[in-house]
């Protein structure tokens, strides 16, 4: 696991910065891994509109090692838009309309190809076999046994007799922040990228959360959010409560984001941290490098045995609490909870 690990040694041993946001943060290439001291990379699409020039379209191998390419480079460290890709306008670096195909896009992309097939060849087996007269076995089992536990102990104890609306969704954001979170602690291609550690990923999967709340709620929903059963003075003349309801709106997929973001984040970062002290320790002398390392070696395969636990909690908190959010906005007024 280790040599597979994107390392930049400097004069004062390891780079910690590099060794660390590398990881987890997005770039224009893959690097898969160093052999013999050369670092084996996949190259990706740098796709980029000028303001003077149009579209550009060309291999991030270009801009490799601070290359610049058709008037374009990765802007350095301490620099402007630093890790973007920037443009040389009259010498100065101006940040051009960017939709390259970068590693979390890649990554993105294979997540979901990957669900798909799994989905898809389960499916497969309920067309060509009877369930009421044959139990599916194996992987099929298996897929059987999660998605009844999250449509039954999730979803449909959460929204209620209306569960069957919201289930695709619900189904579809647990599994793929499931398959997400796994591939992310994998430590070879084409996994480790830090995809639900990526605060785009979990918002545009808050906002989802967000828009079927909030655009299928009922009118008792409404109503306790702009009219709650409060005293009086407690809505007007000052809308005090209407105003902390409307504000809950925005806090719970908020919330949401913020909890998956950070929690992959730090996982990440914690099991990266661990295994470096293999690399600074590297001048302390073989005794106490060599203890150092197996220790670190240990903890480092029990954290990543704990994020296989994490993977699927933070799925499953982020699918309940969806849930929970969703159900509040269908629920009806003999049903509501005091």
């Amino acid at each position: 696991m280790l040599l597979l690990l994107p390392l930049r040694l400097t004069a004062a041993g390891l780079d910690m910065d590099e060794y660390l946001f590398g990881h987890v943060g997005d770039s224009y290439e893959w690097h898969i891994t160093t052999v013999n001291g050369k670092a084996v990379r996949l190259a990706l699409p740098v796709i980029v509109h000028s303001r003077t020039s149009g579209w550009h379209c060309f291999s991030s191998k270009y801009l490799e090692d601070g290359a610049s390419y058709e008037g374009f480079s990765i802007a350095a460290k301490g620099e402007p838009y630093e890790g973007k890709v920037v443009e040389n306008v009259d010498g100065t670096a101006v940040k051009p309309l960017d939709i390259s195909i970068t590693k979390n896009v890649v990554g993105l992309l294979f997540n979901c190809i990957l669900l798909l097939v799994i989905i898809l060849s389960t499916s497969k087996w309920y067309r060509r076999h009877d369930a009421t007269e044959e139990a599916p076995g194996g992987f099929v089992g298996l897929m059987e046994m999660m998605i009844t536990m999250v449509e039954d102990d999730i979803i449909k104890e959460s929204i209620g007799k209306d569960y069957k609306r919201y289930s695709p969704y619900l189904l579809t954001a647990f599994f793929f922040i499931f398959i997400s979170n796994l591939m992310g602690i994998v430590p070879f291609f084409p996994g480790g990228a830090n995809i639900t550690g990526n605060i785009a990923v979990t918002l545009v999967l808050a906002l989802c959360t967000f828009f079927a709340v909030n655009l299928f709620g009922n009118r008792h929903y409404w109503k306790d959010v702009l009219w709650p059963e409060v005293p009086t003075w407690l809505k007007v003349p000052l809308p005090l409560m209407p105003l902390i309801e409307i504000i809950g709106l925005f806090t719970k997929p908020f919330s949401l984001m913020v909890r998956l973001f950070a929690n992959i984040l730090a996982g990440h970062c914690m099991i990266l941290g661990v295994l470096a002290v293999v690399f600074l320790t590297a001048e302390m002398g073989p005794a106490l490098n060599g203890s150092l390392s197996v220790v670190a070696v240990c903890l480092g395969v029990f954290m990543d045995c704990l994020e296989l636990l994490v993977a699927f909690l933070q799925a499953y908190v982020f699918t309940m609490l969806s849930s929970v959010f969703i159900g509040l906005s269908r629920q009806e007024p003999e049903t509501r909870k005091e």
